[in-house]
């Protein structure tokens, strides 16, 4: 419904005949294969006057053709971790220690095992290495992480990213993921990343193997998920 909206803003508001190329990254992957879709096929929801597809090429970077239950559970996890917050019952706005949370379970997520050894290990602020007095990098990265989200997020538009993420499906209601995959013939090229934990490297070459006209790019990086944003020379 999202990307029926803006397709449907560019033609009756904006007035654009045509769309040269969508590119989005992680929930803005999912966008674009939502654009290759409903726009990336003479038989598709939306055309050009003449008849072509409307969008002609799209860039996924990061995603998968629909939220596995990999993903779902991590977005799980973070709502929950809001849902806990003393706040949220009453004024779920200031339920703020739940997001941050939340955001430090996602952080978790977007990296990779060697990345976050490689750039912390066991390194610590304190001498102290056993329980709740133990100052590990690690542990204040994410604590900052947390509180730096707070004033850019609020905890009920989280919840529903979140949910709208985990109902991403390309092929709800269209026959199946293969079956409508194939009726996009405009070029898709699929970006994904070798040490991404949160949408691995298979959901990209799953994708390109059911496309007739993509091509795969890996960025190969230890940042995981966030290499889409760090590795900018390979991404360019």
């Amino acid at each position: 419904d999202t990307v029926r909206m803006q397709l449907l803003f560019l033609k009756e508001e904006l007035k654009a005949t045509s769309i040269k190329c969508v590119i989005g990254g992680s929930f803005g992957g999912m966008q674009a294969m939502e654009f290759a879709v409903q726009a990336g096929s003479a038989h598709g929801e939306h055309t050009t006057i003449s008849g072509g597809p409307y969008v002609r090429s799209v860039v996924a970077i990061a995603c998968g053709s629909a939220h596995a239950a990999w993903q779902i559970a991590f977005s799980e996890s973070q709502r929950q971790a809001i849902y806990a917050d003393a706040n949220w019952d009453t004024n779920p706005l200031e339920a703020k220690k739940g997001l941050a949370v939340a955001r430090q379970i996602a952080m978790i997520s977007y990296r990779s095992y060697k990345g976050y050894q490689e750039k912390f290990g066991r390194k610590a602020k304190t001498n102290t290495l056993y329980g709740s007095s133990a100052q590990y990098e690690m542990k204040s990265y994410l604590e900052y992480q947390g509180q730096k989200f707070i004033p850019r997020f609020d905890p009920i538009t989280y919840i529903k990213m979140t949910e709208q993420m985990d109902s991403h499906n390309v092929g709800r209601n269209r026959g199946g993921i293969a079956s409508t995959l194939q009726t996009v013939h405009i070029p898709v090229m699929v970006m994904g990343i070798d040490s991404d934990i949160l949408y691995p490297l298979r959901e990209q070459e799953e994708m390109v193997s059911l496309l007739p006209n993509a091509e795969l790019r890996v960025i190969h990086s230890d940042a995981g998920h966030d290499g889409f944003l760090l590795e900018q020379d390979q991404v360019g």
